[in-house]
């Protein structure tokens, strides 16, 4: 009896494996087709980065976006982005911008910039997570915050303002706001990662549980080196414990999109690969051990144009996945070409 009740354990193990192992076969590589400049959503006075969308019960898609003024140039992201709403009735634009949905709020943990913006749909509530920076205490005026956003990296502040970058949380009925923020960030940098806790993507497993990857400098590196922990929590809005293994460390990596694909019943992950030309797919069957999809590579850093030309970019990043009833619908990405960025949209066709 004892060795049936093994046997039959061994085949119910090795069953499991293979249906993960069988479900594993997301590619998203097909979506990305060659696009018109018609998928690109920009403006002549504001640099737009990072994108989240959402659809609304009447059909509305809103689109939640980074964006900051040209004039102070492109590394303002760290002292001036704003979070803007655009609406639509198609999922790939034409957007309209509607508002400013949140900025620098002075005073408190978030008091300068306000980026990273992702928002998740839990219950009957919205949530906004998205990253910002203070100054620790340090008086920095508008004329100095204009000196760092202007001259960017070598900036004898600029790490003043990066070591204080958190991710925080803010949580509305509507769409439409108003948006009520945390009152301190997520969560402080602890388990595998340093300095930052940043780029935060928050997903609902299967069982109701949430998950949380954020970016953070590893801590094992003696030069900074970019990883993703991750943790879960049962509240969307915060209790978040980090585990002292990375959810993904093979690479330098960035800007996480996390999302739980009920028909194969096992979470994704969409990321670019930091100081590297492509854009990559992790998995993981419980949320918390993650590694390499089956189709790892999701596409080059690059925009292929319908008149069959590639368009060359300096900057692919900030992938976002839109998923509409169970299946992945478009993916998005910020992109920087020049004294410009903006928001390409590669939507199933």
């Amino acid at each position: 009896m004892r060795k049936l009740l093994i046997s039959a354990l061994i085949v119910w193990l090795e069953s499991t494996v293979l249906f993960a192992q069988k479900t594993d076969d997301l590619d998203l590589s097909v979506l990305i087709k060659p696009v018109s400049e018609s998928s690109f959503m920009r403006d002549q006075r504001y640099f737009h980065w990072c994108n989240s969308i959402i659809k609304d019960e009447e059909g509305t898609y809103h689109l939640f976006y980074s964006r900051w003024p040209k004039s102070i140039g492109f590394c303002g992201w760290l002292t001036h982005s704003e979070i803007a709403h655009a609406v639509s009735r198609s999922m790939s634009g034409p957007y309209l911008y509607k508002e400013t949905a949140l900025k620098a709020r002075e005073g408190a943990w978030d008091a300068v910039t306000a980026h990273n913006v992702q928002v998740r749909k839990f219950g009957n509530q919205y949530y906004m997570y998205y990253t910002s920076t203070n100054t620790g205490g340090v008086e920095i005026d508008k004329y100095k915050l204009d000196e760092i956003g202007k001259v960017g990296y070598s900036h004898k502040d600029w790490d003043l303002l990066r070591s204080h970058q958190r991710a925080g949380v803010a949580v509305s009925g509507a769409l439409n706001g108003p948006w009520r923020r945390s009152e301190k960030p997520l969560l402080e940098p602890e388990g595998p990662i340093k300095n930052v806790a940043v780029n935060p993507s928050v997903c609902q497993g299967k069982e109701g549980r949430f998950y949380l990857i954020i970016k953070g400098d590893d801590k094992l590196a003696a030069k900074r080196r970019l990883i993703q922990a991750v943790g879960s929590s049962s509240d969307p809005d915060g209790g978040f414990v980090l585990e002292d293994k990375p959810a993904f460390a093979d690479i330098p990596t960035e800007d996480v999109c996390v999302w739980f694909d009920e028909n194969r019943e096992r979470f994704y992950a969409i990321f670019h690969a930091h100081g590297g030309d492509f854009i990559g797919l992790i998995t993981s069957e419980d949320g918390i051990n993650w590694h390499k999809a089956k189709n790892y590579l999701v596409c080059k850093k690059e925009i292929p144009l319908e008149d069959g030309t590639v368009m060359q970019v300096d900057n692919m990043e900030r992938p976002y996945v839109y998923i509409e009833e169970g299946e992945v619908k478009m993916i998005s990405f910020a992109v920087k070409k020049g004294n410009d960025s903006f928001i390409v949209f590669f939507p199933q066709q």
